[in-house]
């Protein structure tokens, strides 16, 4: 290890933190929490809509038909 390494390593503090480790790690626990809530929540949206889908597809292949 060079000498510029070692001073370098010697004089490095380390960042300091906004809050202690355990709340950041639960705000991020929180956030995918709400994630997983929305994504759980929006499940079966194209289920709910296949028989105005179907509906549709009919009606705009009518045309050329």
């Amino acid at each position: 290890m060079s000498l510029f390494a070692t001073v370098l390593a010697a004089t490095e503090a380390p960042a300091p933190l906004i809050a202690p480790p355990l709340v950041i790690a639960g705000v991020a626990l929180a956030v995918f929490i709400v994630l997983a809530i929305v994504t759980w929540s929006f499940r079966d949206v194209a289920n709910r809509h296949s028989q105005k889908t179907a509906k549709g597809d009919h009606d705009s292949h009518g045309a050329g038909h």
